[in-house]
């Protein structure tokens, strides 16, 4: 009676579930047996009805046996055979029958070798019409409750649902030829036998390996097989460390000799940075792929330890190659994305990740997501580690199929597997395999699993590995001897060993060659800059009025907008007509004229089309017409760059990651990530430190992505005030106690040193410069940018074409010019200041008439250290105090990091006062009036010329 065991969960499940809701109407048809039509005995409902119109009114009744019990959740996924993969073992007593239960449907023993009509909306008929009720149970059990579990039903699209059960349903789709069982098997031995290998040279090193789940070396490479076979050329992949050598000695290609010598701890890396542990790096390879003989470009992102950070990295990495080759639709470019189970159901980026998958500006067309389900997180239990049934149960959010497999079934993977490239070749929409396994060894070689999971382990210790038991399968089929597969085994051991005495005679680590998004002719051979110089940044005078002109414009005929939007139109036309540029107008110039060059400019964050102060308006809105829009930007000229700007989810972690990813594809392009405040950048803080502060001294990546991030104290309070400067300070690597050599190169040179670029601008102008020259630099490198809220719309902070046409250039320093400069020996006090505060300190200056005794210069750029410019200021004003002022907190802002630098730079001869708000827990008051009082305060000290007097520094 093995085919009842699961009678109920068809009967009240299936019928609803695989052949309905949608199908319905379909219950009523009449048979199309020869015969007269089956009937059931008169039961609840009374009369003769179809078989499954009967059943569709037990589901009614019984509606919560519908979600309890299904095929996937009783189907035999674990290969240890000893949990169920969906947590739950209950089954409610009334759905596990036998023959005397028959009758709760209204069926007798009688009834299973009748034969009724299916409906058409089910496979398991083949060319057949009719099937007993018996072969219609053995025909749903082993489709649905065997070694695969689906979770489709989900779906709100009728043919989508119809496309996943003919591919599991239509009897004999699962048969295999010879020669692909042959390739399975060489795939396994390679994957397993790397594996040993690793284990057998280096015993004691950590490698985490793919023991447990061999099988996801053939199920990616059968996954690329099969998008390659439908025209994808690029495949970028990402994944944790699990297994990760093994994919990219098997599946990407790599060289074995250098992912040997990397386990060689006397080899010095040649290349200058950190590096990263082996299991963390990349690696980038176009190669044919043998099954279709078609070229393939294959990309493992490199990955921290942080596990899904990677997910939006490579998912802008893909969106950005499909935008460079023009694939709107994902059919040249893809992305696979490998999870750990416990990570997949724990991580919220994964969430956020999914959220992107179908917005406009965000998708990549679909991703294969396969899931390494180790059933363990670490050392923790499933039932400890998510509320769901199962890890996968997030990828229900965006209507993904769910395939979940038995990995000790490899025949029944690389056909999930082979069915999910074609499902996101087909609908380009995401799609999960969740390979059911177990982790051979603890969390890495040397942790040992007895201490929290003994059962378990007890179990994986007699498992017999999934290699042998294919094996000894095909051998007793005939389809291989046990000498080819011995021999087999020699060929691939012999591969290793000579990998690996070829690996002993590396003398140098190169990381490069590990390098994960190449940037073919932009560095010279070496990978070195070709230059380090880095032209000015003006441009032609006539240009700024061009693109002046269309920002004030609507270049579509026939587009109302609004009033307001008008307003704000005919004030950019009238600063166009006097010169004049405010914030606002000074980024269209900057960006505009990029787009002129060639320049791809995409601008992504929360509200960026308007900006979140109403300042930036880039997209146009009709108001009479739904969704119609205009971009003017992409009206500058008839053959410029195209231009996006998106609003975004409301994701940090999520979005910055992806154009992260976005700006690793091609160095030719400005890709800027806005926050909506500038503290909300810490939600991200994973990408920021894991990825951008750090990514090139680890993995020999350079990325110009750029951060705006809105800062100023301004009285909104502490979650809207203040966008850490602190910490990216803290992170920069120039050395606060080294006595910089000033040759002539330096400013640029000193950007090529450093790990990023943080700057808080005082003037559009700057803003405007220093845009243009992040991508006119010879290399590329993070920009962080500390942009204005009420500087938007300062009367004051407006600048002249004359300080941004030819010849003009972004300036670290903006010296005195007032004056106090004309006379600099008579200054008793230079203050020096970033950003806003600025503004505040020339009002005050002004108001106690102190313009010849005290000077202000600003600290354009504060990392790297301008330490050239801040040694002539200080100079200039031999017998000046010198005052450092900000409007933040002491233990916050730019003091702690100038106050070391300002002492090299003069030597310790001259003290660095601090004028400011005094330290404090949270980054600014809540409360107006507490505001301005601490304002006035610290502003009042910053004009005491007798405050310091008598005080040691």
């Amino acid at each position: 009676m093995s085919q009842l065991r699961l009678l109920p969960s068809w009967l009240g499940a299936r019928a609803s579930r695989l052949l309905a809701p949608h199908d319905v109407q379909m219950f009523n048809r009449p048979s199309r047996s020869s015969g007269p039509p089956a009937t059931f005995p008169s039961g609840k409902r009374g009369g003769s009805s179809s078989y499954m119109e009967e059943m569709y009114f037990a589901w009614l009744e019984n509606p919560q046996s519908v979600h309890k019990i299904r095929g996937h959740h009783v189907a035999q996924l674990d290969p240890l055979g000893i949990l169920d993969a969906d947590l739950d073992s209950f089954v409610p007593s009334d759905l596990i029958t036998t023959i005397d239960k028959l009758a709760f449907y209204d069926l007798r023993e009688a009834d299973l070798d009748k034969e009724f009509q299916l409906p058409t909306t089910t496979f398991i008929g083949g060319s057949e019409h009719t099937l007993s009720l018996r072969e219609i149970i053995r025909r749903l059990e082993s489709t649905y409750c065997q070694h695969i579990g689906l979770e489709f039903m989900f779906i709100n699209d009728v043919e989508q649902c119809q496309w996943i059960r003919k591919k599991f349903e239509t009897p004999g789709v699962m048969q295999f030829s010879s020669e692909e069982k042959r390739t399975l098997l060489a795939r396994l031995v390679r994957s397993m036998r790397f594996e040993d290998f690793l284990a057998r040279k280096w015993s004691s090193e950590k490698r985490f390996g793919l023991e447990g789940c061999e099988v996801m070396i053939p199920a990616l490479k059968t996954i690329i097989d099969k998008s390659s076979e439908m025209g994808i050329e690029n495949v970028i992949l990402g994944m944790p460390h699990r297994g990760r050598l093994n994919v990219l000695a098997n599946v990407i290609r790599k060289d074995l000799e250098q992912i040997f010598c990397q386990f060689d701890p006397k080899l010095e890396a040649a290349d200058e940075g950190s590096g990263d542990v082996k299991y963390h790096l990349g690696m980038y390879h176009e190669r044919i792929n043998r099954v279709t003989n078609r070229n393939i470009t294959l990309s493992l992102v490199a990955n921290p330890s942080h596990l899904e950070a990677v997910d939006p990295v490579v998912q802008g990495k893909t969106k950005a190659e499909q935008f460079y080759r023009g694939d709107a639709q994902g059919k040249k470019v893809m992305s696979i994305l490998v999870h750990g189970d416990a990570a997949f159901a724990g991580q919220g980026v994964v969430y956020e990740t999914f959220h992107l998958s179908d917005l406009p500006s965000y998708t990549t067309n679909g991703t294969v997501h396969v899931v390494v389900n180790n059933q363990i997180g670490f050392t923790t239990d499933p039932r400890m580690a998510r509320s769901s049934p199962y890890p996968t149960d997030v990828a229900r959010v965006v209507n993904a199929p769910i395939f979940h497999v038995n990995a000790d079934d490899p025949e029944a993977v690389i056909y999930v597997c082979s069915v999910a490239a074609e499902w996101r070749n087909t609908f380009n929409k995401d799609v999960v395999v969740d390979l059911v396994c177990y982790r051979r060894r603890g969390h890495n070689e040397m942790d040992e699993p007895m201490f929290t999971q003994p059962l378990m382990y007890k179990q994986i210790h007699r498992q017999v590995p999934v290699l042998k038991k294919y094996a000894d399968k095909l051998i007793t089929e005939g389809t291989v001897t046990l000498q080819e597969f011995e021999e087999e085994i020699a060929k691939y051991d012999r591969i290793c060993e000579e990998a690996y005495g070829r690996s002993k005679d590396k003398k140098i680590l190169h990381i490069k060659h590990w390098l994960d998004s190449p940037w073919p002719g932009f560095f010279n051979v070496d990978g070195e800059p070709k230059s380090m110089t880095c032209p000015a940044t003006g441009i032609p005078e006539d240009v700024l009025t061009h693109i002046g002109e269309v920002a004030s414009s609507v270049p579509l005929e026939d587009f109302k907008i609004h009033t307001g939007l008008s307003r704000i139109l005919r004030g950019r036309a009238d600063m166009t007509k006097k010169q004049t540029v405010d914030w606002a107008l000074a980024e269209y110039m900057a960006f505009g004229s990029l787009l002129k060059e060639g320049i791809h400019v995409r601008l992504s964050g929360q509200d960026v089309e308007r900006g979140t102060f109403s300042h930036r308006h880039h997209v146009l809105h009709d108001q009479e017409v739904d969704r119609r829009t205009c971009v003017p930007m992409n009206h500058l000229w008839p053959d410029q760059a195209p231009y996006t700007v998106c609003n975004s989810s409301l994701s940090e972690y999520g979005v910055l990651g992806f154009e992260l990813g976005y700006a690793m594809a091609s160095p030719n392009a400005l890709v800027l990530w806005e926050a909506q405040f500038g503290d909300f950048h810490n939600t991200a803080q994973c990408i920021i430190d894991q990825f951008i502060s750090t990514g090139q001294a680890k993995w020999v990546r350079h990325n110009g992505i750029v951060l705006l991030l809105p800062h100023g104290m301004e009285g909104m309070g502490p979650e809207h005030s203040s966008a850490r400067p602190e910490r990216f300070l803290q992170m920069s690597n120039d050395d606060s106690d080294a006595y910089p050599v000033f040759t002539e190169d330096f400013e640029v040179s000193q950007l090529y040193d450093c790990n990023w670029i943080v700057v808080n601008c005082s003037t559009p102008a700057n803003y405007f410069h220093v845009l243009r020259r992040q991508v006119l630099l010879p290399f590329r490198k993070p920009l962080i940018i500390f942009t204005p809220k009420s500087l938007l719309r300062h009367p004051e902070a407006k600048s002249s074409f004359d300080q941004m046409v030819s010849g003009t250039s972004f300036q670290r320093v903006i010296s005195e010019d007032g004056p106090a400069a004309q006379a600099p020996e008579q200054v008793r006090r230079l203050i020096f200041c970033t950003g806003k505060v600025y503004y505040d300190l020339v009002k005050e200056r002004s108001s106690q008439g102190l313009e010849e005794q005290v000077a202000i210069t600003r600290l354009e750029q504060i990392s790297p250290f301008p330490f050239d410019l801040i040694k002539t200021e200080a100079e200039k004003y031999p017998g000046a105090e010198l005052v450092w002022c900000q409007e933040e907190h002491k233990n916050m802002g730019y003091y702690d990091y100038i106050s070391p630098r300002f002492m090299t730079i003069l030597s310790r001869a001259r003290p660095i006062w601090y004028v400011g708000r005094d330290p404090a827990a949270a980054p600014a008051t809540g409360n107006r009036n507490t505001h301005l009082v601490s304002l006035k305060k610290f502003l009042d000290t910053a004009f005491n010329l007798q405050v310091f007097e008598g005080k040691t520094f």
